[in-house]
């Protein structure tokens, strides 16, 4: 079914004022997404990219439609900037502007036509076939190569995470024990400092 000019100008218009996220967490939700970026811009739509390539525990990708294209620019000005934060802990998260061909529903282009058809192999396009075909499954086993590289590089920012976050507790716990025992307070009074009660 083909699309009305004005149906494929709205859709123009969609793309340029949607933002890309990559490397987002398996557990993040579309509320985490507003409420991460409805700081910098109104958020009209966030839609997750289907991950048919890998396992569930993979990075997500979404596309977040915002209220106008200038907000795309610094959307990805801020990531760049500053880390997505994720339960308390920093996200290693890539923006960049959306393109047509990330939308499973951008519509036919007006006039476009296309026109499909067996090769010979005596043909001179059924090597260029044969290339691409080639091509494509080079570029499987790259997808493929690079999961298991970004699936390793998860792991050790989760590990390096967790003992960061074990530290910081254990320095909230020991902090807290020396307040409670009054022990800051003795120390206090002997080199004449002053100490909050709280």
């Amino acid at each position: 079914m083909e699309s009305s000019a004005e149906e494929y100008a709205a859709f123009e218009e969609k793309v340029k004022r949607t933002v890309y996220l990559d490397n987002l967490s398996p557990q993040v939700t579309e509320s985490v997404i507003r409420s991460a970026l409805e700081q910098f811009a109104l958020v009209k739509s966030v839609s997750f990219i289907p991950n048919y390539l890998g396992t569930s525990s993979l990075p997500l990708c979404a596309l977040v439609e915002l209220d106008s294209a200038k907000k795309v620019k610094e959307v990805e000005a801020m990531i760049k900037q500053y880390p997505f934060m994720m339960t308390g802990m920093p996200r290693p998260v890539r923006a960049r502007p959306s393109v047509m061909e990330m939308f499973d529903d951008r519509p036919i282009k007006p006039k476009r036509k296309m026109k499909c058809c067996w090769l010979e192999q005596s043909d001179p396009d059924f090597e260029v076939a044969k290339e691409l075909k080639n091509l494509t499954r080079k570029h499987s086993a790259e997808i493929t190569l690079m999961h298991n590289i970004l699936s390793k590089e998860e792991e050790k920012l989760s590990t390096q995470q967790a003992e960061t976050l074990k530290v910081h507790y254990k320095k909230y716990k020991m902090i807290e024990s020396i307040m409670t025992d009054r022990a800051a307070h003795t120390l206090a009074r002997k080199y004449n400092l002053a100490v909050a009660d709280e």
